[in-house]
């Protein structure tokens, strides 16, 4: 017998209840002494029956509407129904405590508290558990809800110790609370103190709004380890016990919540797995996954409801770094738990600022925490080899050349019968040029005393700046490492590999880089990349680059901390005074290549291995994945040694190559679906249609699980190890040269093409644009453009093309041509001269505020020459003055804006009209014409 839609979306109803903890019971049937929660359906009020009345303790707590799935996009229409059973009142029943409404298909559920000032229903991901809504209304009279205590019972901040970001940050972000808005994003520079504002705003929460617990979710153990260590040591103002002394902090190393933490830290894979009841790969939680393993699943696997972890267990989730770790696989993460969310981060992109509903409470940039002090400013000083740049050639009348394995380091030499060829972006991956590395380095050995003038001993001998270098891979570091200890004369203790591979504990050599005067040079792939303090740090050398234009901000973020006098000369002790800068030394390019946001990979036959295999770890089980990786093993079977089998074996638990692949192709091959679900139906035959739908949904699952399962960190690491290709070619023959050394970063090729860019854009976006389009196409209406038009197009530019940033391209055109005035400090006033540089009427570029006072200075001269005109008198000049003023900043007058600074100190636009009388709007119309001319 079918079922009907709405007996379905019952019987979902019913499941989800019975997992959070409820008996659910008809009403001809009723026993509410039969658990401390009871669902009771059809129960009778005296407005009609409810689809279901939760009982806890014999008390009504809450109604449930049900609806059939169809209704779900119109689930909202029906809170007004769920309201009246709430009020009706039932016979022989105190529903004093009936403040819980639910309307539910079973798989869209919405919630609202009727004890929250201005009630307002939000999906969750399921019901609540009994004895959660028991401790909700426990008490007489009913206690506040959460969002009544954010509302009420905040007191003001106490700012001592504080910065005014962190301040600006946490009231806002307390007011976003008390709004009720689920979700806040705090933008805050790298090294402006987000860590810190977390640890206030938490210690908030659960003093005052009495939080039950919150939840600090990371996305590597590192940053894990180092938030705990920011709570740890966390001294409140206004108690002179430590934040642990008062409060429980647990870093999950284990699916284990305990009952008395308020304070939670966990990776977000350690999360993920816990809820989907999984054992996790220890080494799943070193590397970041949102940069290391390149792959972002297009159907992520469900999380479901875990009983021992309810959608309660959290009233608050604070997402570090979440512009990586709030998408795809992680994102059900946070839509499972009924809680705020508070995301951190210093590089937000466009999808971030999505999630959180655009609801910024903080927006510090970097060049705000410079000019605060928080932060150090930096310089770039690039270098450019002949290899780097353009590769070379081995030419085969060397007949033999050395091949080296990646990982053993074994060499050997081939012979060749025809010239090898290779690309820059080939080097220290396919072929490795010493004499390129070498170059660099010994340009680098060169430059740094210039950069650093008085970092002398008084022996004469030079005290190199503590240094970080990125490199592109773990190989390539050993060769980097090696070279720096030659070129600059020094021992092993010098320069040091700090990443998660390395055979020396990285936790002690970072702590030697940032406390001990040696390692001098520390080299990394990508474990400090991101969210590591490193103060003494003052030059970025990158040997390597990447295509995120966020992660390129966060290595950048690695250098730009303060750090006193006396803290930086115990690590370099020649430092005459406290950091002030530091500088990016780029070898590649980084800093001039387009960057672009990560996506998601699409199949492409030139996905790598590792980043196949980085997925199936992850936990992603698409068909797109799991046959390019079929394929992959395909071609290794038929290279690998029948050692290398026998390994692959025992690390696979018992099964060969060929049986993995062919269990990754029967998991999405049709035949094979087919036939397990047949194999169900049969076993199930009779039984109800939902059981045989979940038992087959969890078939095709076990297909899959079971085609992962063995790919776990040490058969990955293995198979990756075993395809590469085992050897670089070493280029002993070619010989490099530094093409470019120099300190402003632009090259007149590089300036041409940033002109060249930019100026496309601009040409491009003018039908979409008012500000543009006004420039381009209707220039005698330049004086139309208003300080919001400018604004939204700064905006737009920023979003689509960081790289293209205002003073950015200000320097490209002052490489190509004599620029009249200096540089703009506004990114606004910058835009507009170079608006006007693009589209007319400025030949060349020229400061825009100049050019006011120029336009402003002709006009007054022709103004008092013409003797048919009165004269201004001063009073009124005094008023032009403010009004060119304001239009250099401002670019356009509107009569409402002399109704504010500094027009209001002058009688706003009374003043203005007792000045010029009738003629007022004529002056503010011809002002804005002549100034912008």
């Amino acid at each position: 017998m079918n079922q009907t839609p709405e007996q379905l979306a019952r019987d979902r109803i019913d499941r989800h209840l019975r997992q959070a903890g409820w008996v659910v019971q008809d009403k001809n049937s009723v026993d509410l002494y039969a658990n401390d929660g009871v669902a009771v359906r059809e129960f009778q009020t005296n407005d009609g029956p409810a689809d279901y009345v939760l009982f806890v303790k014999q008390q009504p707590v809450g109604v449930i509407e049900a609806k059939r799935e169809e209704a779900a996009m119109n689930i909202t229409t029906v809170e007004e129904q769920s309201l009246r059973y709430l009020t009706a009142g039932m016979k022989f029943v105190n529903t004093d405590k009936l403040c819980f409404a639910y309307e539910s298909t079973g798989e869209i559920t919405r919630f609202t508290d009727f004890r929250d000032p201005l009630p307002r229903s939000r999906e969750v991901f399921s019901f609540h558990r009994p004895e959660t809504l028991l401790g909700w209304i426990k008490g007489a009279p009913i206690p506040q809800s959460l969002r009544d205590r954010l509302k009420e019972n905040m007191p003001p901040l106490p700012e001592q110790g504080l910065r005014p970001a962190q301040i600006e940050a946490i009231n806002n972000l307390e007011r976003s609370f008390a709004d009720n808005r689920p979700r806040a994003l705090i933008q805050m520079a790298t090294g402006a103190g987000k860590t810190f504002t977390a640890c206030t705003f938490v210690y908030r929460l659960l003093k005052h709004a009495k939080a039950k617990r919150v939840l600090f979710l990371v996305d590597t153990r590192n940053l894990g380890e180092q938030a705990e260590q920011a709570f740890l040591s966390y001294q409140p103002r206004d108690d002179n016990r430590k934040f642990s002394e008062l409060y429980n902090v647990q870093r999950l190393s284990s699916s284990h919540v305990a009952g008395d933490s308020q304070v939670v830290i966990s990776t977000i894979q350690r999360l993920y797995a816990t809820l989907k009841g999984e054992d996790l790969d220890a080494t799943a939680e070193e590397e970041d996954p949102y940069e290391s393993t390149g792959w972002q699943k297009k159907e992520p696997l469900p999380v479901v409801y875990n009983e021992r972890h309810p959608i309660e267990e959290f009233d608050f989730v604070v997402i570090d770094e979440c512009h990586r770790s709030i998408y795809n696989l992680w994102r059900q993460v946070l839509d499972y738990y009924d809680a705020f969310l508070i995301g951190l981060t210093a590089t937000p992109d466009s999808r971030t600022y999505g999630f959180f509903n655009k609801n910024v409470v903080s927006e510090y940039t970097y060049e705000q925490s410079v000019a605060d002090g928080v932060n150090v400013p930096y310089d770039v000083y690039s270098i450019e080899t002949r290899i780097t740049k353009a590769g070379s050639l081995i030419p085969k009348s060397e007949q033999r050349i050395e091949q080296r394995e990646k990982l053993s380091r074994r060499r050997r030499w081939e012979a060749i019968d025809e010239d090898v060829e290779y690309e820059g972006r080939q080097l220290d991956r396919d072929v490795v040029s010493p004499d390129q590395i070498r170059t660099i380095i010994r340009e680098v050995r060169r430059v740094l005393p210039h950069l650093f003038p008085d970092r002398y001993h008084a022996d004469g001998t030079f005290e190199v700046p503590k240094t970080l270098v990125f490199a592109k891979s773990d190989s390539h570091a050993d060769d980097i490492i090696q070279c720096i200890r030659e070129e600059f004369g020094q021992g092993n203790d010098f320069c040091k590999k700090v990443t998660y591979k390395s055979e020396e504990d990285p936790k002690s050599v970072l702590n030697q880089f940032r406390n001990s005067w040696n390692p001098r040079f520390a080299v990394t792939v990508d474990m400090i990349a991101t969210g590591t303090d490193v103060k003494p740090l003052e030059v970025l050398l990158f040997l390597r680059d990447v295509k995120s234009s966020n992660y390129f901000e966060q290595m950048k973020g690695r250098g730009t901390r303060t750090i006193d006098f006396d803290a930086l000369r115990d690590v370099s002790g020649t430092a005459k005074h406290a950091k002030t800068h530091f500088v990016i030394i780029d070898a590649v390019g980084a800093t001039e290549s387009k960057k672009t946001v990560s996506r998601p990979l699409e199949r492409k036959p030139g996905v790598p291995l590792k980043d196949l295999l980085g997925a199936v770890k992850m936990g992603v089980r698409d068909e797109e994945l799991f046959s390019s990786l079929a394929n992959r093993l395909i071609r290794l079977e038929k290279q690998v040694t029948p050692d290398e089998r026998a390994q692959f074996e025992q690390l696979a638990g018992g099964r060969s190559i060929k049986q993995a692949v062919k269990q990754l192709l029967d998991a999405y091959d049709p035949d094979v679906q087919e036939a397990a679900r047949t194999q169900v139906q049969s076993k199930l035959r009779g039984a109800a249609p939902d059981d045989i739908d979940r038992a087959t949904e969890q078939a095709l699952e076990d297909l899959t699980r079971n085609a992962a399962r063995i790919f776990n960190g040490a058969l990955c690491e293995y198979v990756e190890n075993v395809r590469k290709v085992h050897s670089q070619t070493i280029d002993h023959v070619s010989v490099d040269e530094v093409l470019r050394s120099e300190a402003d970063g632009f090259s007149q090729e590089r300036s041409k093409e940033v002109v060249k860019d930019f100026e496309g854009w601009l040409r491009d976006h003018a039908d979409e644009i008012t500000a543009l389009d006004i420039y381009f196409r209707h220039p005698h209406r330049r004086r139309e453009v208003t300080f919001a038009m400018v604004k939204s197009l700064l905006a737009t530019l920023k979003t689509d093309r960081p790289n293209l940033a205002p003073p950015y391209v200000w320097e490209a055109y002052a490489k190509l041509e004599e620029v009249k005035g200096g540089k703009p400090e506004s990114e606004l006033v910058a835009l507009v001269s170079l608006l006007r540089r693009v589209a007319g009427p400025d030949e060349r570029l020229t400061d825009y505020p100049g050019q006011v006072d120029r336009n402003y200075k002709r006009w007054i001269f022709a103004r008092n020459n013409d003797t048919g005109v009165t004269k201004f008198t001063e009073e009124q000049l005094d008023w032009l003055r403010m009004i060119r003023d304001h239009v250099k900043q401002s670019f356009h007058l509107e009569a409402d804006d002399l109704d504010y600074a500094p027009f209001d100190q002058r009688g706003g636009r009374g003043g203005m009209f007792r000045a010029f009388g009738k003629e007022m709007n004529a002056v503010i119309a011809e002002m804005n014409e002549i100034l912008v001319a």
